[in-house]
């Protein structure tokens, strides 16, 4: 997604929830500095030559959901490609499944990502204003393939691909490397488990962009976007459809 493009609803973003764009640029030149030189070099194509021409499966961490049913899916050519946003890293683990991509705010099981990091799944760090001490603690702990992000303007050796909660970014991620189809798994907008009242609005307010913005990508972008039902269809995803809390 050219930054032209996402920009307005960038700007939109920050305003409602407030976020101080000093913070968000301290964030990820933090990050850019934590990052290896290989994983400042030529992100975009790395991810790439991991989702280019193939399905994309975006796993999310609706409740009950579980990991993908990959063997639903035809045989025949390339095998899907598995992004899996944050937590729903664990989940697939779990089921023996590596994710081809993790895009994390290391704010989820951060050691299942380290674990699949390891494993061979490239991770994607996304840096903003609120998480500046997770990326201080846990950049230095990935030593396998590793890229950044941020939702802000072209930097370099920062992807910067459009996206807010880890899971509609996965999904930005899938569309800008290219992906034949973008399927997402595990995706819920209305279920928020959050005890304390405000803590429960701010995460109704992320999800409800989260659906808003995926409702944008199906519209503008060019790589088709589906939601896997757990009955095993696919159907074009519209706005309202319900689909994981994964920020």
């Amino acid at each position: 997604m050219q930054y032209e493009r996402w920009a307005p609803q960038y700007e939109r973003i920050r305003a409602e929830f407030g976020f101080p764009f000093a913070a968000e640029e301290a964030a990820v030149a933090r990050l850019t500095a934590l990052l290896p030189p290989e994983a400042r070099r030529d992100a975009l194509g790395r991810l790439k030559a991991r989702l280019h021409g193939r399905d994309a499966i975006v796993v999310g961490l609706a409740p009950h959901a579980g990991p993908p049913p990959v063997w639903r899916l035809p045989t025949g050519g390339r095998p899907p490609a598995l992004v899996a946003a944050d937590g729903a890293t664990a989940t697939c683990l779990t089921a023996g499944l590596v994710p081809d991509v993790v895009a994390t705010d290391l704010d989820g099981p951060i050691p299942a990502e380290v674990a699949a990091n390891r494993r061979g799944s490239l991770v994607v760090v996304h840096a903003h204003g609120d998480n500046l001490a997770a990326v201080e603690a846990w950049v230095p702990e990935f030593s396998g393939a590793l890229a950044g992000s941020w939702a802000g303007p072209p930097r370099d050796g920062i992807l910067d691909e459009g996206g807010f909660t880890d899971g509609d970014r996965a999904a930005f991620l899938a569309e800008a490397a290219g992906a034949s189809r973008i399927l997402l798994w595990g995706f819920d907008f209305a279920t928020v488990e959050e005890a304390d009242a405000l803590a429960r609005a701010r995460k109704q307010a992320k999800l409800a962009w989260a659906r808003r913005l995926l409702g944008w990508l199906a519209a503008e972008g060019a790589t088709p976007l589906l939601t896997w039902r757990k009955d095993g269809g696919l159907e074009p995803y519209a706005a309202g459809t319900n689909g994981a809390s994964t920020r």
